[in-house]
């Protein structure tokens, strides 16, 4: 049976736990439609985050994203819905959503959106020679 688009978002354990660490996932071919036209808009989205105790599936991320190809959303709107769905799965200590848009009508659309955890504070960054 082929694949279907689903709004689940299936998680695992994270294997560290007791570590800050990022995960970064790189989404290249983010579709959705234009609420006004229905015209498609693309984008490439960059998801970071540091886990807490659930990490999301990929394949689940993968069929999540493939879901909103037929919606109609404001890129503001819609970055901001997928961080939100992401953070309710997971309750990463720190995650953010970048979006990049393609070009319509000579504009580009950037779209960043973060969550924090209350009680997170960053690592110090380390800048190495």
């Amino acid at each position: 049976m082929p694949s279907q688009p689903s709004k689940d978002l299936e998680t695992f354990d994270n294997p560290q736990p007791d570590r800050d660490y990022t995960i970064r996932i790189n989404i290249p071919e983010f579709t959705c439609l234009c609420p006004k036209t229905g015209q498609p808009d693309f984008a490439e989205m960059t998801l970071e985050y540091v886990p807490e105790k659930l990490c999301v599936e990929l394949k689940a991320l993968k069929m999540y994203i493939w879901s909103f190809r037929d919606q109609g959303a404001f890129h503001e709107a819609v970055t901001n819905e997928i961080l939100s769905d992401l953070v309710r799965a997971t309750q990463p200590r720190f995650m953010r959503l970048s979006a990049e848009f393609n070009v319509r009508g000579g504009i580009y659309t950037t779209v960043v959106a973060e969550h924090r955890a209350e009680s997170w504070v960053a690592p110090a960054a380390v800048k190495l020679p």
